[in-house]
């Protein structure tokens, strides 16, 4: 299957998706970031200098999902109609597990717009944690879920 995001020449270009149905889609992804212990402790007892790591986070997250058009050169501006960030703590890690939930009724997916919200969650807990913690690692971001439109739905395994 060939990338859409290229024209015959090769050039990048914006997919055309005026043809597409108007449907409802969903699109869910995950992602983490891993700390100290003592990091981890700190959030987790609220006592980061910047206030509530969590809390400002998952607003970011939500932002991040709302202005994907804007950092992504070739998504297309959708009227997200829901996003939904969790931020939770996990002692195994140990870190931050960030899920997000993104949906919309237009004429393509919402992936780009979970994956964003995920790593901009991720990124404003390393922005709030880093006077202490300079090591915190980001990754595990993918998508979970992808509903709606012609291609139908995918689920990680």
């Amino acid at each position: 299957m060939p990338l859409t995001h290229f024209d015959a020449k090769g050039d990048a270009h914006m997919v055309d998706v005026s043809d597409k149905l108007v449907t409802a889609r969903v699109a869910v992804a995950e992602g983490y970031i891993k700390m100290a212990q003592q990091t981890f402790d700190i959030i987790k007892e609220g006592r980061a200098k910047k206030g509530d790591v969590l809390g400002v986070a998952r607003l970011a997250g939500i932002m991040g999902a709302k202005r994907t058009p804007d950092l992504i050169p070739l998504c297309h501006p959708l009227p997200v109609t829901k996003v939904a960030v969790e931020l939770t703590l996990d002692a195994d890690l140990p870190g931050v597990r960030i899920e997000a939930t993104v949906k919309t009724t237009g004429q393509t997916g919402v992936e780009m717009e979970a994956l964003t919200a995920v790593g901009t969650a991720a990124l404003t807990v390393y922005d709030m944690a880093k006077a202490v913690d300079k090591a915190m690692e980001i990754g595990g971001i993918r998508v979970l879920l992808k509903d709606g439109g012609k291609s139908g739905r995918y689920e990680a395994k």
